[in-house]
């Protein structure tokens, strides 16, 4: 999948999310989402800081880091 069609575009149906599962006890962050696209979004803690930012690659407009715990992943399958 190439990222023009992971982006979201206003000419583009919505994407619609699945939930996965979360490691949250108050239904916030972290969680894992399904996408009807075959992807899979997460939703956790903005990395806001720039020496954590300086050590990741090739960022790209519209896009951003967010941190989760391992244990999250288990609802990967």
């Amino acid at each position: 999948m190439d990222e023009k069609s992971l982006a979201s575009s206003s000419d583009e149906p919505p994407m619609r999310l699945r939930f996965l599962g979360s490691t949250s006890n108050q239904g916030g962050c972290p969680t894992l989402y399904e996408t009807d696209r075959g992807t899979i979004v997460v939703q956790g803690l903005r990395v806001t800081h720039p020496t954590s930012l300086a050590d990741a690659r090739d960022i790209l407009d519209g896009e951003a880091f967010v941190e989760v715990p391992r244990e999250l992943f288990k609802f990967l399958g």
